[in-house]
Parts: C-alpha cells; sequence; structure tokens
C-alpha cells in the first residue's frame, strides 16, 4: 500500500470542462457536489483506502520566516486567484495506476447543471512512499 494526497483546486489551470465558477451555482448544486465527494469518501472507507479528507476555506495568507523576528504575512490566497487549493484527501492504495483510477473518478464530481466538472486534481506520492510512474 502507498499513500498519495490529492488536492483540489479551485479554478485551476487548466480550467475543468465545465467551468462555471462556484459561487454561481445553485444551492442544490452545491449539495450534490458536496455529497458525491462524501459518498466517494466513504465508498473507499469500505474497501480500507481512504485514509482522511477536508475542504479548505477560501480565506487565508502567505507567510515565511525573513530572519528577523516576527514573519510576514501578506493577504491572501484570494478566491480570484488562478490556483486556490480548496482541499485535499488522503488514499492508501496498491498501486499507482489505482491512485489515477480514484482521482479521475472524483474528478467527474458534478457542478452545474449536474454535469461532472472534470477538474484537474493534483496527484502526489507521500516521500519515501514506493510509487512507480511510468509515463
Amino acid at each position: 500500500m502507498a499513500k498519495y494526497l490529492l488536492l483540489k483546486h479551485y479554478r485551476g489551470a487548466p480550467a475543468p470542462a465545465n467551468d462555471v465558477p462556484m459561487e454561481q451555482w445553485t444551492p442544490e448544486e452545491i449539495s450534490a457536489h458536496v455529497q458525491y465527494m462524501r459518498d466517494f469518501a466513504a465508498r473507499l472507507e469500505g474497501t480500507g483506502e481512504f485514509v482522511d479528507n477536508q475542504a479548505l476555506a477560501p480565506e487565508g495568507m502567505f507567510v515565511r520566516y525573513d530572519g528577523e523576528g516576527r514573519p510576514p504575512a501578506t493577504d491572501g490566497p484570494f478566491v480570484e486567484t488562478k490556483d486556490l487549493i480548496a482541499g485535499w484527501m488522503v488514499i492508501d492504495v496498491d498501486s499507482y495506476e489505482r491512485a489515477i483510477e480514484l482521482a479521475g473518478e472524483l474528478s467527474a464530481a458534478p457542478g452545474a447543471g449536474g454535469k461532472p466538472i472534470h477538474e484537474w486534481l493534483e496527484l502526489r506520492p507521500f516521500l519515501g512512499e514506493a510509487c512507480t510512474i511510468t509515463e
């Protein structure tokens, strides 16, 4: 088994095929999207492949050490930015191919009009985990 992080980006580049901004979705469309992800996680809990997940608030800031005391912090990230991380899921699967398969399924979460949003998900193995990328 190897652990992978699936990073869910909000309006990342390249844009999803169904690129209707989430703030324009109806409450029912948002509920359907969230329920899809809950059902997906529940199914992976049943197979033992689910580790954890969390949605992230759009508010935040960037912080870095400046070597002079209090770290400087900037406003942001902002919803208008090109690449805002909206949430993450950790999976523990038998193969890299299975991780790709599950990322593809999660990418098909419904959006506006109930159509799959085909969003890009970042798939990253945990450091030190065995992973063979053949492409």
